[in-house]
């Protein structure tokens, strides 16, 4: 089977698991203080399994490599995403205003630019890069993933701190408190671990890989929940929103996959990087909305249209790649 047709039949599944967290939070069964539990479960336990067991394989050369390569390519995604972010999503934004049933173009002061540049920026890798990447290839895809959460958390600590805050002073000693996540801790200790071949015993891995196993429906069915509580009807209908999905889904990894095609990469080091690019934004994007005082409603509604229409772009991404 193509990598393409194994990503759909991931997402058509991680589709599935979505609508059941949506009926979960229609019909009550879980409300918003029992997602909160389940992510924080997802963040400081499960992901961290899921990447440590990752790391849990003999060493060769040709993985370092491909995760040094995945590291770099990280870093060109967030790159690439802030300049086209910035220059496709101004601080101002044109209007059609009617006056006197005559309709005048007028360019007024975009207050949401800050959260529709960080939504087109960073994506859900954990939530949603992990599963999918883990569908079609496994821990070695996960390996790969775990540059991606490394790059993006530099990013968002730093970048993102300033972009969303409009304030140039940041602390460095509070970013690497921040910086200091289970994932990280576990990218760290697993990379040690494989580096040093240092490995658990069988029955230790048997358990982590467990509670790693559950990884995928866990996050669908906190993703399901995010989305049932926005009025989807309502968000479909906004033209703007389509916009900056348009940026975030597919012009940006599109430049990207053309960019990185033009270079000798593996298979599975370039499109789990495409795919990495092409998730869809980033739940941080809305708690950084609620920190820094911007609008979270916009946010989560960037977040479900562009987690809805990933269903479509991420196959056809991952196709293109599968071409060139």
């Amino acid at each position: 089977m193509s990598s393409s047709a194994i990503t759909i039949n991931q997402i058509m599944i991680i589709f599935i698991i979505i609508a059941v967290g949506i009926i979960c939070y229609k019909v009550k069964l879980i409300d918003e203080a029992t997602n909160s539990k389940l992510s924080n479960i997802l963040l400081m336990l499960v992901n961290p399994m899921v990447i440590f067991v990752a790391y849990q394989r003999e060493f060769s050369s040709e993985l370092l490599e491909g995760l040094l390569i995945s590291l770099l390519l990280s870093i060109v995604t967030h790159v690439v995403g802030i300049l086209i972010a910035s220059l496709l999503i101004k601080k101002k934004k044109r209007e059609n205003l009617r006056i006197d049933n005559v309709v005048i173009k007028k360019y007024v002061v975009n207050p949401d630019a800050e959260v529709e540049r960080i939504q087109c920026i960073y994506s859900n890798v954990g939530f949603m890069g992990i599963p999918i990447v883990n569908g079609i290839f496994g821990t070695e895809g996960v390996f790969y993933v775990t540059a991606s959460i490394t790059i993006f958390n530099v990013f968002l600590w730093t970048h993102g701190v300033i972009m969303m805050s409009g304030s140039r002073e940041w602390n460095i000693k509070s970013m690497l408190k921040k910086l200091l996540s289970p994932s990280i801790i576990a990218i760290v200790i697993g990379l040690l671990c494989f580096l040093f071949q240092l490995m658990v015993p069988k029955v230790i891995y048997q358990a982590f890989s467990y509670i790693a196993n559950i990884n995928t429906p866990f996050a669908m069915l906190i993703a399901g929940v995010t989305i049932g509580r926005t009025n989807i009807f309502k968000i479909l209908v906004k033209r703007r929103i389509y916009y900056v999905t348009l940026i975030k889904l597919i012009i940006i990894p599109m430049l990207l996959l053309f960019i990185f095609s033009r270079f000798a990469i593996d298979e599975k080091v370039f499109i789990t990087a495409v795919i990495m690019a092409a998730a869809p934004s980033a739940t941080t994007g809305i708690l950084f909305a609620i920190k820094y005082e911007k609008d979270s409603v916009l946010a989560a509604e960037i977040l479900t249209v562009t987690t809805l229409l990933c269903a479509f772009s991420i196959p056809l991404l991952v196709k293109l790649a599968g071409l060139v």
